[in-house]
């Protein structure tokens, strides 16, 4: 995915979706793993740490809106 100086580029807007995509996606991944048919635990992890850094980016947007006015 993206790096966090890219993702500080995007709106809030996109920010947000990309949280609900990588939350479904997460939601997909763990209904897989207790199944048994996921493929790759790898990307699970990934999605994690993407999903964390969007939303560290989220609050950093948010503090810095509130601090202006």
């Amino acid at each position: 995915m993206a790096t966090a100086k890219e993702l500080q580029e995007l709106t809030l807007e996109d920010l947000n979706r990309r949280a609900a995509e990588l939350r479904e996606s997460l939601f997909k991944d763990r209904l897989k793993l207790r199944t048994g048919a996921l493929e790759s635990p790898a990307k699970r992890t990934e999605a994690r740490r993407d999903l964390a850094r969007i939303l560290t980016v989220i609050t950093q947007k948010e503090k810095a809106a509130a601090a202006k006015a």
